[in-house]
């Protein structure tokens, strides 16, 4: 028979353990801090608190390159800073209106912010890349979206919708392009805008 002594774990042993479970609960510590201090870090320098702050998105200078400017298809240009973290917000969205309004006479392009680098994702291809977008230096934030009529006019430039996350329910861009399409007038060129953007100029 064992004696009791011989039953209990050794020494070295219960301190290894006891280490570990030591070295396991400060990893996940660090883990908890890290991701509360990048939570914080997002929502101070991405989110402004709602009714706050506002951003005008004003028109007043922006127009299509010479190559697309004037009667043609309705024209949505997606301006986009590819290192801002709100781009996730609305690029799912931004997929689903090409896939509803493509075949509808609508033609979809991008004006990535200059000087920034990166690359849209796979499900963005359809966009096709402006050579030059007169007035965007102007831009206030993004990401933003640029609608121009048949006729060439500017109809709607401000956000996809109002918030943080950018969906269907919340999204101006429908209706805009509904009402286009069927040939209704649309003038939203000077919108305010609350949610989550990054500043397209840093001065």
């Amino acid at each position: 028979m064992a004696s009791w002594p011989a039953l209990l774990p050794a020494p070295h042993a219960m301190s290894s353990s006891r280490r570990k479970n030591v070295l396991i609960a400060l990893l996940a510590l660090c883990w908890f801090i890290a991701l509360g201090s990048l939570y914080t870090w997002y929502q101070t320098r991405y989110i402004r608190p709602f009714g706050e702050t506002t951003v005008l998105f004003d028109a007043a200078a922006l127009r299509l390159p010479a190559e697309l400017a004037g009667p043609g298809s309705i024209r949505v240009v997606h301006l986009w800073d590819p290192p801002c973290p709100c781009n996730v917000g609305n690029q799912q969205h931004l997929s689903e209106l090409i896939e509803r309004f493509a075949g509808q006479g609508v033609t979809f392009h991008v004006w990535q912010k200059p000087g920034s680098r990166g690359r849209l994702p796979q499900h963005l291809a359809a966009l096709q890349p402006l050579s030059a977008l007169p007035g965007a230096e102007h831009m206030p934030a993004s990401p933003a979206v640029a609608i121009w009529d048949r006729a060439g006019n500017l109809a709607y430039l401000g956000p996809y919708s109002e918030g943080a996350v950018c969906t269907s329910d919340n999204s101006f861009i429908e209706p805009i392009l509904d009402a286009l399409i069927a040939n209704r007038p649309v003038l939203a060129t000077g919108t305010l805008a609350v949610g989550c953007y990054c500043p397209w100029n840093e001065d």
